[in-house]
């Protein structure tokens, strides 16, 4: 090491005078192809063939070989069953545990492949009908789509891209691209809170009641899929105890004496219509 005032400086500018008068190395591209490196990862890219579906063979090959898991790999067996073999299982967190297992040599069960919800086609084929089966106009196709259903169920989607012939994976990037759209069906919440003080004034009997109105569980969903019974993790402010939300809003007519009723009529109308009394 110098102790020498301003060396650093001169050789620094000693090596650009260097690299200035040194000969360039241009590459004309995309007429002359470049050579590449040994150790380059450029970007993955899925091959289509000429009907337009993936010639990816889910073979996990390729997952199987990437160093830090960065590919997600999925695939379906004889018998119908889901089975993810590599991915990044950090990033999901229902994975952490397959992953762990995977890693020690262990065999990891596949849970039950459960087929997508089948839709009124009648109904997107007139929404296609009215836009003409215009590709160009996805954008307003999948608006009115989930006008009519209350969401994009795949099912539509599926029947949108053999329609159009445009692919199932344009269609679903440019549904993800947009927050308005929403791939599930709406589901309302019930909470009941379940801080000391709705405890000591009944909030366990208001939840039974509910559970008991809504036909479901603490947790869980109604049969119809529409609503869900949830505890509320913290008292809102200036609301009554015992306290029963939906949707984040207080309901100060609920006690536990007409939760079971009020659950019920709850359930059996639509959120458009309903009125609290």
């Amino acid at each position: 090491m110098s102790f020498v005032p301003g060396m650093g400086i001169l050789k620094g500018m000693a090596l650009t005078l260097r690299r200035f008068f040194a000969p360039k190395v241009t590459i004309r591209y995309p007429e002359v192809t470049p050579d590449i490196a040994v150790k380059y990862r450029g970007r993955m890219q899925l091959l289509y063939d000429e009907h337009g579906a993936l010639k990816c063979e889910t073979c996990f090959q390729c997952a199987q070989a990437c160093p830090i898991e960065c590919i997600d790999m999925g695939g379906t067996d004889t018998k119908g069953r889901y089975a993810v073999h590599w991915g990044a299982s950090e990033t999901y967190g229902e994975r952490r545990e397959e992953a762990a297992l995977r890693r020690a040599g262990r065999e990891v069960p596949d849970p039950t492949y459960t087929h997508f919800e089948a839709v009124d086609t009648a109904a997107v084929d007139r929404i296609l009908e009215d836009y003409d089966y215009d590709p160009h106009r996805m954008l307003s196709i999948l608006e009115a789509i989930q006008a009519e259903f209350g969401h994009l169920p795949v099912a539509a989607l599926k029947q949108v891209s053999f329609t159009t012939g445009s692919w199932y994976a344009m269609i679903y990037g440019t549904a993800t691209y947009y927050r308005h759209f929403r791939f599930e069906k709406t589901v309302e919440q019930v909470a009941v809170c379940r801080c000391t003080a709705c405890l000591m004034q009944g909030g366990g009997r208001l939840a039974d009641a509910l559970a008991a109105g809504l036909r479901t569980g603490l947790g869980q969903v109604t049969p119809g899929g529409r609503m869900r019974l949830a505890w509320l993790p913290t008292h809102l402010a200036g609301a009554p105890a015992p306290l029963v939300a939906l949707d984040g809003e207080p309901q100060p007519e609920v006690t536990p004496a007409n939760a079971t009723a009020w659950a019920r009529a709850l359930a059996g109308e639509h959120p458009a219509t309903r009125t609290l009394h």
